[in-house]
């Protein structure tokens, strides 16, 4: 059995054919990332996907139904925020409520994302303005990219858009960046301005689980020190895409019809 920086070669095969298996539209439902294959264009895409990641927590359907209420009232993301001012954001979303974000907090990040596309042109550019060619990952220009966004909160403090320089993993932030710089059949891409061998996993408790048991960290926590740790893991398996098997192993235990314990032996190596 061969031993790559202490990744077995059967465990790479097995996560490709994990890969090949389930990284499918067949396995997207009830994923948030469904939401937003409606938007063809890229300008309405990043929009609704960057909503779509900050409220991807709690359960996948009361997400979806949270979003539809949202993309309800934007049929194209990019000329409602436009057309938009800050007193029609509170209207809107004045009865809006997602588990702890309020109608309030919507406004103030759709007010963030306007400001930024109004300076920079996109949400993208304004991703690019803070990444520099020497950095490994996403990290310095995630950092950026979620002060300006964060601008209308003040001194507020807000889950839905943490900052990576305080340790936080940025779960949902990876994932929105896993969405739009990746392209295949699952994510639909649109972005250029960044390579994919530069994403971070994205690490919650479930894929921190599963990355344990792979025996890619022994980290107690979920935080960015162990997300970057995972990332390199994946790196070693596939220096150009670390995050490629992501949605393929979240599926299991996500989904009724997926046991992670059955592929788990193989996917250690000890099978």
């Amino acid at each position: 059995m061969t031993k790559i920086d202490g990744i077995t070669k059967l465990q790479r095969e097995s996560l490709d054919c994990l890969y090949d298996k389930y990284n499918r539209t067949d396995f997207v439902d009830p994923d948030p990332l469904a939401t937003i294959y409606r938007y063809d264009n890229v300008r309405d895409r990043e929009i609704a996907g960057l909503v779509a990641s900050c409220l991807a927590y709690g359960k996948a359907l009361q997400i979806v139904r949270s979003l539809s209420a949202v993309f309800e009232l934007m049929t194209s993301p990019a000329r409602y925020l436009k057309e938009a001012t800050r007193q029609s954001l509170e209207s809107d979303f004045s009865d809006f409520r997602h588990r702890w974000t309020t109608g309030e907090e919507m406004a103030a990040l759709l007010w963030g994302v306007k400001l930024v596309v109004e300076e920079f042109g996109s949400l993208e550019a304004c991703f690019a303005s803070g990444v520099s060619r020497d950095d490994d990952t996403v990290v310095r220009g995630l950092s950026g990219f979620s002060g300006k966004l964060r601008a209308p909160f003040g001194n507020k403090k807000t889950s839905l858009l943490p900052d990576p320089e305080l340790g936080s993993a940025c779960k949902r932030l990876n994932l929105f960046l896993r969405w739009m710089v990746r392209k295949d059949s699952v994510d639909p891409g649109g972005w250029s301005c960044v390579s994919p061998a530069r994403l971070v996993i994205p690490l919650d408790t479930h894929m921190h689980r599963i990355s344990g048991s792979l025996g890619f960290t022994r980290r107690r926590q979920a935080d960015l020190k162990t997300a970057l740790e995972v990332t390199r893991a994946f790196r070693v398996i596939n220096p150009e895409d670390p995050v490629r098997y992501d949605f393929s192993l979240t599926r299991l235990g996500i989904r009724d019809d997926l046991e992670f314990e059955a592929v788990l032996p193989s996917l250690t190596g000890r099978a």
